[in-house]
């Protein structure tokens, strides 16, 4: 099954295939989306990566969790389910 991860504080500089490269020293990556401001095109220093099971996405955490990447520490872990915003994240009906 596979497993999103988030990556966070990334340089950046980092690029999709940058990710990929890296994160495919633990298994197969199935995706990688740096997440960009609409406005300017520039990365907001986080991105998801998909690996292809959930072991390879642990073996990923484990290892790059808190290891620099171009001179910053980045933060690896599971991906929260994203929420609806509009709630303010709450399903109280107004």
């Amino acid at each position: 099954m596979e497993k999103k991860l988030y990556v966070g504080n990334l340089p950046y500089s980092a690029t999709e295939n940058s990710l990929n490269e890296l994160f495919s020293q633990y298994g197969e990556v199935v995706s990688a989306k740096v997440i960009t401001d609409n406005d300017s095109g520039r990365s907001k220093g986080f991105a998801f990566v998909e690996m292809s099971t959930t072991d390879e996405a642990k073996k990923a955490i484990e290892q790059l969790d808190n290891t620099e990447l171009e001179g910053r520490n980045i933060r690896v872990s599971e991906a929260k389910p994203k929420t609806d915003s509009r709630s303010g994240g709450n399903n109280r009906r107004w």
